[in-house]
C-alpha cells in the first residue's frame, strides 16, 4: 500500500491527484488489475470527474454548497456537519481498472481528492492488485 500526502489550502478544495495515482500504478509494475483508493477521513472524499475544464471543480463545490447548506439546526458539536454530508455524497473510496499498466479513466476523466473541512494535511491510500490477485504495490 502507498500513502499519498495531500495538503489542502482552503476550507473546501478539489485537488487533481490523477498524476500521483498513475505514478503509483506505474511503480507497482502491474500490467492488468485494479487500483483501490481510500480516503481515511470523514470530511474528505475521492471521486472521478471531467478533468479537461478546470471550472468543473468550481461547479462541483458550488452545487454541493447549494445542495447541503450549513444548517444552524445541525447538532454535531464540531460544526462541520455539512462537510460530513458532502463526503457521504462524494464517497471515500474508488476502485479503478488498470489495463496495460495504465488507469482506465475514459477520455476526460481525472481523479479528484475532495476537501470539505480544511485546510488540513490529509492522506490518500493507494493499493494496486494484479489480475492474478497478488498485491504488487510498492511500500511506503
Amino acid at each position: 500500500m502507498r500513502t499519498l500526502p495531500v495538503k489542502t489550502a482552503a476550507r473546501q478544495q478539489i485537488i487533481d491527484v490523477t498524476a500521483e495515482v498513475a505514478a503509483c500504478v506505474q511503480e507497482s509494475g502491474i500490467a492488468d488489475g485494479v487500483c483501490h483508493l481510500f480516503v481515511p477521513h470523514t470530511t474528505a472524499g475521492v471521486t472521478i470527474n471531467e478533468n479537461a475544464d478546470p471550472d468543473v471543480k468550481h461547479d462541483i463545490l458550488l452545487a454541493l454548497d447549494k445542495l447541503i447548506i450549513d444548517d444552524p439546526q445541525f447538532r454535531h458539536m464540531e460544526g462541520n456537519s455539512a462537510a460530513h454530508l458532502k463526503t457521504l455524497i462524494t464517497g471515500s473510496s474508488l476502485t479503478l481498472f488498470v489495463n496495460n499498466g495504465r488507469l482506465e479513466l475514459g477520455s476526460w476523466g481525472g481523479i479528484y481528492f475532495c476537501e470539505y473541512d480544511g485546510p488540513r494535511s490529509r492522506r490518500l491510500l493507494v493499493r494496486t492488485q494484479g489480475a492474478n490477485g497478488t498485491n504488487n504495490t510498492s511500500s511506503d
